[in-house]
């Protein structure tokens, strides 16, 4: 009889894998690796993604992996910018191709119609050969005196976000540093080609994306694959290593799969306060995210409304107050005086990690119902 898995000892198997149980002594490379990436279309959200997760963590650690090429900024998953390590940005790209062209599709359609999207891909790729930076804009209107039709943005948009694997380069994305996004081809940024599709028709860099999901996200269903990634499923790959896997349900009935010596901790595992940045994969990774926030919250994750994590599971979000650095927290709901103080002490840590001044500090406001 195949076990049952329910949102707490799914929860407890999430905060293990995605480095939230316990912080993780590992460099923040081996980090960003092991996450699949982060999301990343608001730059600074990385670094708290990263501080929350990683013990002693420097943010001039993630700028120098930047700096240095190591990692980078690049549309990949469900089309949203990721920030992630460079062999994943060259290995996975062309496995992305298809539904990154879906998606610009399906914001873009009446724009491009008409417009021959391997001839738009060409020559945003001779628009950028020169390696000289940038902006979307100045792509767009290159590419506008040939296509004056669709308008600058949605070619623009094209070319970036699926037609030419780019990256967005520093300053961007840098630690306390602001800048617009400027793109150079990511082959050019990164000395060599991404990897081609298998020639055999078989789906070894699907394969690779399972396991590594699973490594992080799992036990998971098909489905919640699906929305990690935007492709469709990865049956295929699913199949290829289906006996390398042990099976679960969940209390819908879901299939769940999942690595057979990865973390499941029991669901009375003890789970300290986590804050968690905007778009945190650790809540979007998943097609069903019970497991961490209740239904009734799930469009906060979509909006981009940063969370605090008590007990495991969404409780709260929380801001920061540009004009003193302060750390404002706002419960969902009752919190009980034990978990508002270790509350209060993260938000503490986490201002003191945030600011530049001397001064800053942390605020719980009263519950909102």
């Amino acid at each position: 009889m195949t076990t049952v898995l329910g949102p707490r000892a799914l929860g407890r198997a999430t905060l293990a894998r995605q480095l939230l149980l316990d912080r993780a002594d590992v460099p923040a490379l081996d980090a960003v690796a092991h996450l699949c990436g982060l999301q990343a279309q608001e730059p600074q959200e990385p670094f708290v993604g990263l501080w929350s997760r990683l013990s002693g963590f420097d943010p001039q650690s993630l700028s120098g992996l930047l700096l240095d090429r190591r990692v980078v900024r690049t549309h990949l998953m469900r089309r949203t910018v990721h920030l992630v390590a460079a062999g994943d940005a060259l290995a996975w790209r062309a496995r992305h191709d298809a539904m990154l062209r879906q998606r610009v599709l399906g914001v873009y359609r009446r724009d491009l119609d008409g417009v021959d999207l391997d001839e738009l891909a060409a020559a945003g790729e001779e628009a950028l050969a020169d390696d000289q930076p940038r902006t979307m804009g100045e792509l767009g209107r290159a590419l506008a005196e040939r296509w004056p039709g669709p308008g600058p943005r949605p070619l623009g948009e094209a070319v970036i976000g699926a037609l030419v694997p780019v990256v967005q380069l520093p300053p961007r994305g840098l630690w306390r540093a602001t800048g617009g996004a400027r793109y150079v081809r990511l082959t050019s940024w990164l000395g060599r080609e991404a990897d081609p599709p298998a020639p055999d028709g078989s789906d070894p860099v699907g394969e690779a994306m399972v396991r590594r999901y699973l490594a992080a996200y799992g036990p998971a269903a098909t489905a919640d694959l699906r929305a990690w990634c935007g492709l469709a499923g990865l049956p295929r790959a699913v199949a290829a290593i289906r006996d390398e896997l042990v099976t679960f349900r969940d209390e819908r009935g879901r299939e769940l799969l999942d690595l057979p010596d990865a973390p499941r901790p029991d669901p009375d595992t003890p789970a300290p306060v986590r804050f968690l940045p905007a778009f945190d994969n650790a809540i979007l990774g998943y097609d069903d995210r019970s497991r961490v926030i209740d239904p009734a919250h799930r469009l906060l994750s979509v909006a981009g409304e940063r969370v605090v994590l008590v007990d495991g599971r969404v409780a709260a979000t929380w801001t920061v107050d540009s004009d003193t650095g302060t750390v404002v927290v706002t419960p969902l709901g009752r919190i009980s005086r034990a978990d508002r103080t270790a509350v209060a002490e993260e938000g503490e840590r986490l201002a003191a990690f945030l600011s530049d001044r001397e001064q800053h500090g942390v605020r719980v406001a009263a519950a909102s119902t």
